[in-house]
């Protein structure tokens, strides 16, 4: 009778994890867009001013803003979409 009690608790709690990971995906999906633009821009930025050969980093500041800005948007279209 205990090992059939400890098998549903586990049968429950493996729901349970299952559901909960389904539910929070699209919201890893949405912080993992965020860190990936500005890193992606950021980079792209850093690169820009590389080749270019120029002291001061405009082109990184830039591509740092407009990964955040990217990710934000991303993130806001995950956060206020409709069921």
């Amino acid at each position: 009778m205990a090992d059939k009690d400890r098998d549903s608790n586990l049968a429950r709690s493996t729901r349970a994890l299952q559901e909960q990971a389904e539910q929070a995906g699209p919201a890893a999906g949405a912080g993992y867009t965020l860190i990936g633009a500005i890193i992606l821009l950021g980079g792209i930025g850093f690169a820009v001013d590389y080749w270019r050969a120029v002291e001061s980093h405009w082109y990184l500041l830039g591509g740092l803003l407009l990964g955040i800005v990217v990710g934000m948007y991303e993130l806001a279209k995950t956060v206020f979409s409709k069921k």
